[in-house]
């Protein structure tokens, strides 16, 4: 059974490689730094520890069924998950749990899981805009039939998360725009794209209910000396950790800093790992991020048609983006968001879509291999075929 699974595990070695270690890494993590809130809630850490390998499980479950399904059915399958999305993101705004002042997540009935609708909305977005960029290739300059969609989708979803989660929000409308370059979209429509997010964003900070929670994130980072103790707690308790790490840490499970950090098992789990492993644990998983994004660009590079090409960048960029905003923000380089280390922090449905995004990526890899035969780094695109968009037939669905 598992020679059956290992022969039909196809696509990059690297990132599946990359995946492997940071699981590992996840759950080493996760257990140290759950001790706090295990206590706090009358549990032991291997209840949580249990909890979170059930997830890595189900999420690499997920991307090997995942990379198996020929990327070019995702285009279809984009279109379901924005016809869901939308009226899911509302529905979470209106009737989702509250939090903090911020109405993220939806429980889903019978398991009793919640579920962060932003997490679905970012892989709907992505997988969207590669396949509308792809289809309205020989009209991308066109504003009504490939602007005006592009410009619709990206501001509803934007304006959609930001109202809750305005850091998920931001990152996913830069990786959006970042997709419109690739995508051919000429700039003039790309500064009219960023000129309704800068509106967007205005109307959100001005009158949005968390108003106060961003003003005073955005105070305490550029002003620390001034801020609220309560509102720089959080950042100070990360800088402490990663300060007492040194080189080489503390060792596995020596963190001082899990019992005071609010979230050291998700938002701040990075301080916790350079302070348990220091600076050359810390440089690992950057090194880790930087190895994955790599490999994507050849994947990028190396795939005959646009669909692949967007999709696999669409999705590695946000990856990245994510993983090292959730990184500065706990160095310091940035303030506070609730955005989680992709594969890394402890979460339920995040690990899942992350896991399916990885598959994604997968797919993309898998069919060029099956095309050329060759592994993705063995062959280079011809010169003058490096920054020409190829567009592909989608199967009938999409």
């Amino acid at each position: 059974m598992i020679k059956k699974i290992l022969d039909r595990t196809k696509g990059d070695r690297w990132i599946w490689l990359i995946v492997i270690l940071l699981s590992i890494l996840s759950l080493m993590a996760i257990y140290s730094s759950t001790g706090t809130i295990a206590y706090k809630n009358d549990k032991s850490a291997e209840q949580y520890l249990v909890k979170h390998l059930v997830m890595i499980v189900g999420g690499l479950a997920l991307m090997y069924f995942s990379h198996l399904l020929d990327y070019r059915y995702y285009a279809g399958i984009s279109k379901v998950l924005m016809v869901i999305t939308i009226p899911l993101l509302l529905y979470t705004l209106i009737f989702g749990n509250h939090v903090n002042d911020a109405s993220r997540w939806v429980t889903i009935p019978v398991i009793n899981q919640t579920f962060q609708t932003s997490d679905l909305a970012k892989l709907a977005l992505i997988t969207f805009l590669a396949r509308t960029l792809t289809r309205k290739q020989e009209n991308i300059k066109d504003v009504n039939k490939a602007f005006i969609p592009i410009m619709g989708s990206v501001c509803i979803v934007f304006i959609l998360i930001a109202l809750a989660n305005l850091s998920t929000a931001l990152m996913l409308f830069g990786v959006s725009i970042l997709l419109l370059i690739v995508g051919r979209i000429s700039i003039r429509q790309i500064l009219i794209v960023c000129l309704a997010g800068m509106v967007l964003l205005t109307g959100v900070i001005l009158l949005g209910s968390r108003r106060q929670t961003y003003i005073s994130r955005v105070q305490a980072f550029i002003h620390p000396e001034k801020a609220d103790p309560d509102k720089s707690f959080q950042a100070n308790q990360s800088k402490i950790a990663i300060a007492t790490g040194g080189i080489l840490g503390k060792g596995p499970g020596n963190s001082t800093q899990r019992n005071f950090l609010p979230h050291p098992y998700s938002d701040f789990v990075f301080a916790v790992i350079v302070e348990e492993w220091g600076l050359v644990g810390g440089l690992v998983l950057v090194l880790l991020y930087l190895v994955f994004l790599y490999r994507c660009v050849l994947i990028v590079t190396h795939s005959p048609k646009a669909f692949g090409a967007l999709l696999a960048a669409g999705l590695s960029f946000s990856l990245t983006i994510q993983a090292f905003a959730n990184m500065a923000v706990a160095v310091g380089l940035g303030p506070v968001t609730g955005v989680p280390l992709p594969l890394v922090s402890m979460g339920g449905t995040s690990i899942l879509f992350t896991s399916v995004a990885f598959g994604i990526i997968l797919s993309v890899s898998r069919d060029i291999e099956e095309k050329k035969g060759l592994d993705v780094p063995e062959k280079k695109p011809a010169a003058g075929n490096r920054n020409k968009i190829i567009v592909g037939e989608i199967p009938a669905m999409g």
